[in-house]
């Protein structure tokens, strides 16, 4: 058994604080029933709030850590990968901390999972941070949400963060703070209870796509931020069914990347 000890920075149930570090929701309910976990040294046994400053010791074998993510194609001077859901992108619990010389140079939700390119220097870095604020780089998501929703149009808004609850919310018309976003979306199928669409974000805010479908009607499964829990629990997830499954360069200045496209599926992506 691998064991780990950490300080947690703030207040934060000790499911989601293990699920950061990789682990599947089965696994972390089995290290509980195990007694497996910590808390100032005393094991415990349910999802339990863990208070900023408290120390957690945990055990676990390796087997047990969830796949992060796969390298699509390694340039000389860039990294295309998929990174799957249940890691950050950034940071030192992220891709860029395990991919060598990574450098992140845009986010996926930790519970989003799909492509993304990371740049090996700070040329490339700045040339392909140049590329998504000039709308060179396009992003196209997959999303199964609840309901059937039958739609081809871009749907205008307006947006506002809530910092303190780390989300944001969607108004029909302007609000005090707000930005307007704008969210295409093409339905691919409808099936009895969801429906599979293709997002492309005009505008890319925070929880765009998210909180934007959910303001429709229309949550995505798993999402336990904007969705219901009675859906999800529904369905069994726990993870939203949200992915960036293609990933198209205009120009971008950086050899081997322009004007290319990469394209990988999720395996709930059936259409």
């Amino acid at each position: 058994m691998i064991k780990k000890e950490i300080i947690v920075e703030k207040d934060k149930k000790i499911v989601s604080i293990l699920q950061d570090f990789g682990f599947s929701f089965a696994d972390v309910n089995k290290m509980l029933r195990g007694k497996d976990v910590k808390i100032n040294g005393k094991p415990i046994k349910t999802n339990e709030t863990v208070v900023a400053g408290q120390k957690v010791t945990f055990f676990y074998t390796q087997d047990m850590l969830e796949k992060k993510f796969e390298i699509v194609e390694e340039g000389e001077d860039y990294y295309i990968i998929y990174k799957y859901a249940g890691i950050e992108s950034a940071g030192e619990k992220g891709v860029e901390s395990v991919l060598k010389g990574a450098i992140a140079v845009h986010r996926l939700d930790r519970n989003t999972e799909g492509l993304m390119v990371f740049a090996k220097n700070e040329k490339t870095a700045n040339l392909i941070k140049k590329a998504f604020k000039q709308h060179k780089i396009h992003k196209i998501y997959v999303a199964e949400v609840i309901g059937k929703f039958e739609v081809n149009k871009i749907f205008k808004a307006y947006l506002t963060k809530d910092s303190e609850n780390s989300s944001v919310k969607i108004f029909d018309k302007e609000a005090k703070n707000s930005v307007e976003i704008e969210t295409k979306i093409e339905t691919l199928k409808v099936g009895e209870e969801t429906s599979l669409l293709q997002v492309e974000l005009i505008s890319g805010k925070t929880h765009q796509i998210r909180a934007h479908l959910a303001h429709l009607g229309h949550p995505i499964i798993g999402d336990g931020k904007y969705g219901k829990n009675e859906n999800n629990k529904k369905f069994h997830e726990n993870k939203q069914k949200l992915a960036c499954f293609l990933l198209k360069f205009d120009y971008l200045g950086v050899e081997k990347l322009n004007f290319r496209e990469f394209e990988k599926k999720p395996k709930w992506f059936v259409c």
